[in-house]
Order: C-alpha cells, then structure tokens, then sequence
C-alpha cells in the first residue's frame, strides 16, 4: 500500500487504486468548477488528465479558481492548472489542450473513461454531452449561478443524457453569466469537489454514482435536494463551434454594441458603436455582407446576441468576442 494513497485505500482497497492509477479522465475547463476537481483527481491518483481551457488567467478569476495563484495572472490556464497539477502529484500524468472543438473532440477525448464538464457554457455543454454519448462514456456535470448549483451525471445507455434535461440551449443573453449574476468562491468548491467525488465513484466503482438524478445545491440554506431524471429518447448531436474568437484578428472590422455611458468609460481603439438595441429593432450596422466582423460588448453576452441576429439576417460571418471588453482589458 503506498503511504501516499494509504487513507483512501483503506475505503475502496488497492483494486481501487489500482483503477484509479489507470484511470484516463478529461477534464474541460480549468475554471472555477475545474479547479478543485483536478486537485482532488490528482490527490487521488488518477493516472492521466487531459485538460481543456483556452483561456487565460486574470484577477478576476483567482476568488474562485483555487488551481490559480496571482504569479499565474497573463498565463495560459492550462499552463497554471497543470504545473499546480504537479507540484500536488508528480505521479500524475497531465496534458494540456486548447479549446475543445466539434471538429476534433472525438479523437482528442478517445480512450477517456470519462468527462468532467467545468464548462460555463452551453456550446461546450453540448459539445461535451455528444463526445460522451458517442465514446459511450460518462458525462459529469455541473453548473453554478449566484448561490444555487446543480450537479449530475449523464451517461448514453445508463440513463438520461444532457438533452433529456435541456433539449435545446437558451437564446444568447437569456442566462446570464457569472459575472452578470455573481458567483461565490465557496459555492464553486463545493460542487467542484463533488464532480471529483462522482469520477471517483464511477472509476472506483464504490457507491452509487448520480446517473438518473440531479443534485441541487443552495448554498444559503447549506441544503441538497435530489430530483430524479427519466431518459426522454433525447439524442445527442454534434453542435457547431460556437461563432467566438478569443483574440481580434488583424484588420477585423470592430463593432461595439454597448450603450454610450459604457463606451465612454472605456472602448477597443478602431471600433465603430452600434448599439444592440439597435440591431434588435432591426438596423443593421455599416458592414459588407460577407465581412469577418468581430462584435464586442462588456462581458459577451449582448455581441453574442448581436451575432445571432445578424447571421441570421445575412451576415454570416461575424463573431462575438469571447469575454467582452473586460477580458480584453485584463489582457493589456
């Protein structure tokens, strides 16, 4: 028995450390529910991570995202997450990838015995419930807003799959973000330890894993309630990437769709205003219909909007910037 995994194997025996060690889970987002989730993978001894994130680390993350220390600020999460990964347990075997994508998914998460979506949103969420249902493996979810939390597992032939509870994604705009709703630190660790424990258990085989029900979690009261989930038929099908760029590309057109107070506090140099309320009463801005334009707004939720209106008025290459204006500030 290795003195270093000694506590736990004392629970599920060396047949279940010898799972884990051999154990290879994908873990997407290395972000507020990613954080404790690698950190107790890797304490635990999982043998292989395959870790997705292509963002980078700011300020505003570290309240939450534990992985992340302010010397990591600037860096590539998946840089930060694995050298914590390491330090923590030199035994593990981590690798670093961008953003998961529709394109590659299935090859890049082939072999993995499971997922575990610290995703923040729906394109990824779907994107992760389909890889799952064709590789025939478990989907471990979670999701957090303010200080409520819901947590399952879905797996393809076990029991309900993502679409069964969310058939079709919201409209952009009609959920807001974390950083429209708030989010609190504690809340995030506790549902991102309880992804860990779910992948633990389905690797592990000890207990009863949450195929089939959906925790819910109030953290005001410090109360779960289970709700039980009944497959509906839904199939999984392989969405497109969602229309978002990380980074502007050179000479894009700009176009920020914020009100004016906003834009006078602050906006991107070269960038033309055409707010969204504008667009929504079905104006359409100063752009050649076939223009790679880049729309932003503070966060990337409105230019998501924006993006979604004007592909479907025939403008069909343009794209939301990822983050907003804020995350594009954090980056100067």
């Amino acid at each position: 028995m290795s003195i270093r995994y000694a506590r736990q194997e004392a629970l599920w025996g060396e047949e279940g450390q010898r799972k884990l060690s051999g154990a290879h889970v994908a873990v997407i987002g290395a972000g507020g529910l990613g954080s404790p989730a690698l950190l107790y993978l890797a304490g635990a001894g999982v043998g292989r991570i395959s870790l997705f994130d292509d963002d980078v680390v700011s300020p505003s993350n570290l309240h939450r995202q534990v992985i992340h220390t302010t010397a990591a600020i600037g860096t590539p999460k998946t840089e930060s997450a694995a050298a914590a990964v390491r330090a923590l347990n030199p035994e593990v075997d981590i690798t670093c990838h961008g953003r998961l994508e529709s394109a590659t998914a299935l090859k890049q998460l082939r072999g993995c015995d499971l997922i575990l979506d610290g995703t923040d949103n729906f394109d990824a969420r779907y994107l992760s419930s389909w890889a799952a249902h064709e590789l025939g493996i478990p989907h471990v979810w979670a999701s957090i807003l303010g200080f409520d939390a819901q947590l399952s597992v879905f797996w393809s032939g076990h029991g309900p799959v993502y679409e069964d509870v969310f058939p079709t994604a919201p409209a952009p705009g009609e959920v807001p973000s974390c950083s429209q709703a708030g989010v609190l630190g504690p809340v995030v660790g506790v549902v991102g330890s309880a992804m860990a424990l779910e992948a633990l258990k389905l690797i592990t085989g000890v207990g009863t894993p949450l195929i089939g029900t959906l925790g819910y979690f109030d953290a005001l009261s410090g109360t779960w309630e289970y709700i039980p989930l009944q497959p509906t038929g839904a199939q999984p099908t392989q969405p497109a990437d969602a229309p978002e760029v990380r980074e502007i590309p050179p000479h894009a057109p700009l176009i920020d769709v914020r009100t004016s107070p906003e834009r006078a506090q602050s906006a991107i140099p070269n960038s033309a205003h055409f707010e969204l309320d504008r667009i929504l009463a079905g104006e359409d801005p100063d752009i050649e219909p076939d223009a790679a334009a880049v729309i932003y707004c503070a966060s990337g939720i409105r230019s998501a909007q924006a993006v979604d209106v004007l592909r479907k008025r025939g403008f069909p290459h343009v794209v939301s910037l990822r983050g907003g204006i804020n995350s594009w500030l954090e980056q100067q």
